[in-house]
């Protein structure tokens, strides 16, 4: 049984979490992945006051939450919703989701992973919010990943899709992954890696205090706007149409308010079939110029959600494998199985600066069951008629395809 502590503090949180970027070597307790059931929050709401509170990153992973609000699909399910509320760090995100600020949320699905069995959040995973959206953006001068030896990349999190592609990436090109201090020089197979969160990275690689970072959209395209940085690889050709931020919702409302849960993910799944369809429209609304849920302009957001020139990446490297015909960021709600499965075997592989024993007692199979709940995903796309668009099978499931 996990030990529950549903009350954290922001201050206990930064020292414990990994996340916070300055507190490293951290211990967090585990006691295996048998889960359920969980304590109940002090915080909990019945659900005659249940409001839909939703924390976002300004990134374009979060597009369907954000949608779902700014068109109305969550008052089109009869609920009542604030307006998103925007957060600088994943940490920070994080703590509100914790401190019951916000109960719908995008995190990155390995932070999930961390949250659920490394700190005992009652959490669970209820969709997927998007695929692929993220690159690997370096200094313009270099020109492959060989060349990456000696320098330091940024990585939004530990437990991130992000760090464990890119070091699928550095151990096929023999390098090792290395935390030493800035003072200390590397070696020519080592890289430092540092945690930024996505609005620090653009900064930090303008100034060159760092070789390049790898993060979603749209601070890829960012850089390569402004000169100071090109995509070396898009992590959709990596890992083909993988996802990366997922919703998380508290465990007690879905257990709690199993009817308002259905509502918010038909809201989230009806949002991401409209985002599919009104590509041009969602970046404008993601803006400046439109709602201003993410600080860059209309040209910056329409490029990443409609320009996906595969001759240019193909010519450049940045792609390996255009026959996939994957998006440069796409929408789809179900969250696979055998996606959490080969998820959590890659996380268990890849080196994280943390205490890192509760990874090893989790079984794979396991969380794939305990950490996603998707009989609300399924529901809702089965009342939408949504397969087909979708793209998914009737057996709801799919091979990983994962090639360097």
């Amino acid at each position: 049984m996990l030990n529950v502590q549903p009350q954290w503090n922001r201050r206990q949180f930064l020292k414990s979490s990994s996340l916070f970027w300055a507190s490293l070597g951290i211990s967090v307790g585990a006691t295996g992945c048998d889960s359920l059931p969980f304590a109940r929050s002090k915080h909990y709401q019945p659900s005659s006051d249940r409001i839909v509170k939703t924390g976002y990153l300004p990134i374009t992973d979060a597009s369907p939450l954000l949608a779902a609000y700014d068109k109305g699909f969550y008052r089109l399910e009869g609920l009542e919703a604030l307006p998103p509320q925007r957060y600088r760090s994943w940490a920070a995100l994080s703590q509100a989701f914790i401190n019951r600020e916000v109960n719908v949320v995008h995190l990155l699905m390995p932070l999930t992973i961390w949250m659920r069995y490394g700190l005992n959040v009652p959490g669970k995973v209820v969709a997927w919010n998007h695929t692929n959206g993220s690159a690997i953006t370096v200094l313009p001068e270099i020109e492959s990943p060989y060349e990456l030896g000696g320098q330091t990349i940024a990585i939004p999190s530990w437990y991130s899709l992000h760090n464990i592609i890119l070091q699928i990436l550095l151990r096929e090109v023999g390098l090792k992954t290395t935390v030493k201090p800035s003072h200390l020089d590397l070696k020519p197979d080592e890289i430092r890696l540092v945690v930024l969160s996505p609005i620090e990275m653009f900064s930090a690689l303008s100034k060159r205090n760092i070789a390049g970072y790898i993060v979603a959209e749209p601070y890829n395209s960012v850089a390569e706007n402004a000169g100071v940085g090109k995509i070396l690889r898009l992590t959709g050709d990596i890992w083909k149409d993988h996802g990366c931020c997922v919703v998380f919702m508290h465990e007690e409302d879905i257990i709690e308010d199993r009817q308002w849960t259905q509502k918010v993910v038909n809201a989230i799944v009806k949002s991401q079939r409209w985002s599919r369809n009104h590509r041009l429209e969602l970046a404008h609304i993601l803006s400046v110029e439109g709602s201003q849920y993410i600080p860059y302009p209309i040209s910056v957001l329409e490029q990443v959600l409609t320009s996906y020139d595969r001759d240019y990446y193909t010519r450049t490297g940045a792609m390996l494998h255009p026959q996939w015909r994957s998006h440069r960021i796409d929408f789809q709600p179900y969250p696979f199985p055998s996606y959490t499965q080969s998820l959590v075997q890659a996380l268990q592989q890849t080196f994280i600066n943390d205490n890192t024993t509760f990874l090893a007692q989790l079984s794979p199979d396991r969380v794939a069951l305990d950490l996603v709940e998707d009989s609300f995903v399924k529901a809702a796309l089965e009342d939408t008629k949504s397969m087909e668009v979708f793209g998914l099978s009737t057996n709801f499931s799919r091979d990983e395809i994962i090639q360097i």
